[in-house]
């Protein structure tokens, strides 16, 4: 299986660049994952698709302000550092830019001293591990210094941070959105409850391998980063009873599905715990637990796009994003949505 294989043509216009004003406005792909079937409608149209009994898994994971200007203490020159990953309590491994002279023993300046960064080792693929260190609570630090780390294809600057949040985020941790979430409103999962479907909330902090070019052309030998993830008590027995009642686990976002089906058993039960996942789901993956997906359209020869590709096969899935183009539906963080059924 070739990372070629999961390649399309896509115009640059239709990578949307800025939020809709109306979350639920976005319009949304329904693709029969058995047939092949495309049916156009409106995110609010999901309605029409849950029903009783069904279980919606959420990531209630909340995006930082991850990206952090500063100086390098001595010369003055700017430095650019993204938030990754809390390694330990001031202890974060982090992309820096430039990083050729981010050696061991660096220092960087932020916001006039009000937070200062030291380099104090270098890992996998040229990430650094910094110890911070800070007079107060660096969370609210981190609100007032940080920026919100927009994917690179978005360049318009975010005038409302909240919208790259989904409005069940809960846990700090994330270095980006899960944007299938983006598309909720409170009035909609109010109204999704009232149809009688339950809500399971789940948690993974989205690292950026998740975004990660693919660089092999052999999709096996591709190797994902670890993600922390937590499934507590009541989300693994709403699930678990959605099963055992018959009814469909939709996950919202390709990240509860890599939660779930990372901590299921073979069986497809689960049970409380967190920990490290970097499982990497690709055609040929035998799905234990998740029914159904509500996920955006992803780049091309994305590891994304290769999920998506494992539940409804890769010809369906290249055949809707065809159609998508055409139709021009917006794609990636801020566009439309893709139904799996």
């Amino acid at each position: 299986m070739k990372t070629s294989d999961f390649y399309f043509e896509l115009p640059q216009e239709l990578i949307a660049q800025d939020p809709l004003e109306d979350r639920s406005a976005s319009r949304l792909l329904v693709l029969g994952k058995e047939d092949g079937s495309i049916t156009h409608r409106h995110f609010t149209d999901i309605l029409a698709y849950l029903r009783e009994g069904d279980c919606l898994v959420l990531n209630n994971t909340k995006v930082i302000p991850a990206r952090l200007y500063g100086t390098r203490e001595g010369t003055g020159a700017s430095i650019e550092v993204l938030l990754l990953k809390r390694r330990e309590n001031n202890v974060w491994e982090t992309l820096v830019r430039p990083g050729k002279k981010a050696r061991p023993g660096t220092r960087i300046i932020f916001g006039d001293g009000m937070l200062i960064g030291e380099v104090i080792e270098i890992v996998e693929e040229g990430n650094r591990l910094i110890r911070f260190c800070y007079d107060g609570i660096f969370e609210e630090i981190l609100d007032r210094l940080g920026q919100m780390p927009l994917p690179p294809y978005i360049t318009h600057e975010l005038k409302d941070k909240t919208r790259y949040q989904t409005v069940y985020a809960k846990y700090d941790g994330s270095a980006a959105a899960p944007t299938a979430g983006l598309h909720f409103t409170p009035q909609l999962l109010e109204a999704v409850r009232e149809k009688g479907v339950r809500i399971a909330e789940v948690t993974l902090h989205v690292g950026l391998g998740t975004f990660r070019p693919v660089k092999v052309e052999d999709v096996t030998q591709h190797h994902m980063h670890t993600e922390f993830y937590r499934i507590d008590e009541n989300a693994s027995q709403t699930i678990n009873e959605t099963k055992a009642r018959g009814g469909r686990v939709i996950c919202v976002g390709t990240t509860s599905c890599r939660t779930i089906e990372s901590a299921a058993d073979e069986n497809g039960l689960l049970k409380p715990c967190s920990g490290w996942t970097d499982i990497f789901i690709y055609p040929g993956y035998r799905f234990k637990v998740l029914d159904g997906l509500i996920t955006n359209f992803h780049l091309p020869e994305s590891t994304l796009l290769m999920l998506v590709s494992a539940l409804a096969g890769k010809e369906h899935v290249l055949a809707a994003y065809e159609e998508a183009v055409k139709e021009k539906y917006r794609f990636f963080s801020f566009g439309d949505a893709m139904l799996l059924l």
